[in-house]
């Protein structure tokens, strides 16, 4: 891209390898911010996962506050953190939602080694679901959150909630409506 860092706005819309192809000194703050985004410096991630994740996404996987994320973000190149409308709801959830009955689960899949490969999961796992009978439930285990997918998903109608087992196998599970 053409775009100097200066022309690149830091919103909660603005898509990571985005921010860090214009501020590349952001990396080391992300990082600091939330662990779980030391898998930025996997080449193979920031070139599928990042392409399509935004900073509200991201704030997701990261479990932190979007506002602190992007606040903590323009500070750091001196912008302004005057705090905008951030919406910090969403529509999956990590409590157990009533729904939720695993033996509903109509099937599973396990996107780790796909992702660590720098393959985007999205495609197999939308082709899961559009498989999945009303009612049904889709199994997805990754090393984070899936927020794109997630929101892709809900936007089609779907329930979505995760677990995070450990900090690095969570399992989002994804309900097709009656």
């Amino acid at each position: 891209m053409s775009d100097c860092g200066e022309h690149t706005a830091i919103t909660p819309e603005t898509k990571v390898a985005r921010l860090l192809e214009a501020y590349p000194q952001l990396e080391e703050k992300l990082i600091e911010l939330a662990p779980a985004f030391a898998k930025l410096r996997n080449p193979l991630l920031r070139k599928t996962v990042a392409k399509v994740t935004t900073l509200r996404q991201a704030a997701k996987v990261g479990n932190i506050s979007l506002a602190t994320l992007v606040n903590t973000l323009r500070a750091e190149l001196g912008q302004s953190t005057e705090d905008t409308a951030v919406d910090e709801t969403g529509n999956d959830t990590a409590e157990t939602p009533d729904w939720f009955d695993q033996s509903k689960i109509a099937e599973r899949f396990d996107a780790r080694d796909m992702i660590e490969r720098g393959q985007q999961p999205m495609g197999t796992v939308m082709s899961g679901l559009s498989r999945l009978n009303p009612g049904e439930i889709y199994e997805l285990t990754t090393g984070f959150v899936p927020a794109p997918l997630i929101d892709l998903a809900v936007k089609q109608g779907f329930s979505s909630f995760h677990r995070a087992e450990t900090t690095d196998l969570v399992r989002t599970y994804f309900r097709k409506p009656n």
